[in-house]
């Protein structure tokens, strides 16, 4: 599903066959942010996080969903498509010379080397205050209109904050506060100063910053050196596998280092929740035993996935759970506990009310790439450790977006909206709605594209539903 290219937007809404039932309640827009097309010109991108950012977007009103995609107008996308090639380096796709610039250009350039960064938003979709962005890990946002998917602004980060990167997943509060985006609340002091280690996301409770220190590294020397050179930031990566893994807390309050804990050599790229219980501060994350699946992320991997067997173990993640006694000594050493035994990445809960506090259930996909069901959509009793799944075959489900009935008294009392792709139809997409509460289907809206539709990595539903 990831080796698929889109050739043409779709700007204008595009009406779908409605089956089952859309409840008249569900009002609003999904937006949808993934790699939508994996080629320039003749050239091919290397990794799946180097397509050019495609935003979705699933509009819902009155029982029914209108279905328009469009690629973000980054100014890496600009330049790739005036020169019909790659010119702009990725994550892990080395570019070629612009045609279009001057020899003195390309001179020029080598003494502004920030300046030839990637800024494709290829990961993430969030609302800040009443505007959406897509974000990726650089410091580079683009400003998105839900409505049109036209690209209104790009803003740098850099010139407002001391940073070099953030994290694809910032956290937003009930009053809309987001953090990442006001000013510095909170630091810390790496393991290795020249090494700090890559972070994808991070935890929020009440009290406290959640952050994962885990054995990957990037090399701040080989990141230079690789911008200067032009080279792919992938190989600054330096994975160890023989150290374990450290969860620093900051204090909310003050943003200092209060609390630093070991745990077992995992890589992870997604927290599921993360509160305060008991004196204790408990963590829950999607693991891996190593890093490999970003080896299993590469194209050619992706190609040879059926036929190479130790594709499944690099895929093979697992969510678990760290509690931590607060008033535990400086690296206290913590097990994490195996909450289900099934695979399961993108994770998602009801994230308004339990975001950072006590809940129950969390929703994802399964990456158990060699299951009878690959690809299913998996609901995790964290009480009790049980799981339900929905599965349907040649049918590839996207990040579970859980949406709250309303009124909702019970945790999972909503609606969870997937983007579901076929595996014998390419031109096809469908919207799918799951019933939170027994993980059966209650709807769908399928739209055959004028070319073929690519998945996506992470989503955000925009609420048009009138409150009472």
């Amino acid at each position: 599903m990831f080796l698929r290219s889109c050739e043409e937007e779709i700007t204008t809404p595009l009406k779908g066959k409605t089956t089952g039932h859309i409840p008249l309640w569900l009002q609003g827009t999904l937006l949808r942010n993934g790699p939508g097309t994996l080629k320039v010109g003749s050239m091919s991108f290397d990794h799946m996080f180097d397509g050019s950012a495609l935003l979705h977007s699933f509009k819902i009103s009155e029982g029914t969903a209108t279905y328009q995609c469009r690629f973000v107008r980054t100014d890496t996308y600009k330049r790739n498509q005036a020169a019909n090639r790659i010119v702009v380096t990725e994550f892990a796709t080395e570019s070629v010379p612009d045609p279009c610039h001057t020899i003195f250009d390309r001179f020029t350039a080598f003494f502004k080397p920030l300046e030839k960064l990637s800024d494709n938003t290829v990961v993430s979709v969030y609302p800040m205050g009443d505007e959406i962005y897509t974000f990726t890990e650089s410091p580079i946002i683009h400003r998105m209109d839900p409505k049109t998917l036209k690209t209104l602004e790009r803003k740098d980060l850099t010139k407002d904050f001391a940073i070099v990167n953030h994290s694809a997943h910032p956290h937003i509060l009930p009053n809309g506060d987001m953090f990442e985006n006001a000013h510095i609340v909170g630091s810390m002091k790496p393991r290795w100063q020249m090494h700090p280690a890559y972070m994808h996301s991070f935890g929020i409770t009440e009290n406290y910053f959640v952050l994962i220190e885990q054995p990957m590294t990037i090399s701040l020397r080989t990141v230079l050196w690789n911008v200067f050179l032009d080279k792919p930031f992938a190989s600054a990566l330096q994975w160890y596998p023989k150290l374990e893994t450290n969860i620093v807390l900051i204090s909310r309050e003050t943003g200092e280092e209060v609390r630093r804990y070991i745990t077992e050599t995992l890589f992870y790229f997604h927290v599921i929740n993360a509160f305060e219980h008991d004196q204790s501060l408990v963590l829950d994350l999607c693991t891996y035993k190593d890093a490999k699946i970003l080896n299993g992320m590469y194209i050619k991997a992706m190609q040879s996935i059926q036929s190479n067997a130790d594709c499944a173990e690099w895929f093979r993640a697992r969510a678990k759970r760290l509690e931590m006694p607060l008033e535990a000594p400086a690296m206290t050493f913590v097990e994490a506990k195996l909450l289900a035994d099934i695979g399961c990445e993108t994770p998602r809960i009801h994230y308004d009310m339990y975001n950072g506090r006590s809940y129950r259930y969390f929703y994802a996909i399964s990456s158990d790439i060699d299951n009878i069901k690959p690809g299913a959509v998996v609901k995790v009793d964290t009480w009790t450790g049980d799981y339900k799944t929905w599965f349907e075959a040649d049918s590839f489900a996207s990040e579970p977006v859980f949406v709250p009935e309303p009124q909702a008294q019970e945790e999972d009392a909503g609606i969870l909206l997937c983007v579901l792709l076929c595996g014998s139809h390419a031109c096809r997409i469908s919207l799918l709605l799951l019933d939170a509460r027994t993980m059966l289907e209650v709807g769908r809206v399928t739209f055959d594209t004028p070319s073929p539709a690519p998945k996506c990595f992470h989503g955000w539903f925009i609420s048009e539903r009138v409150q009472p």
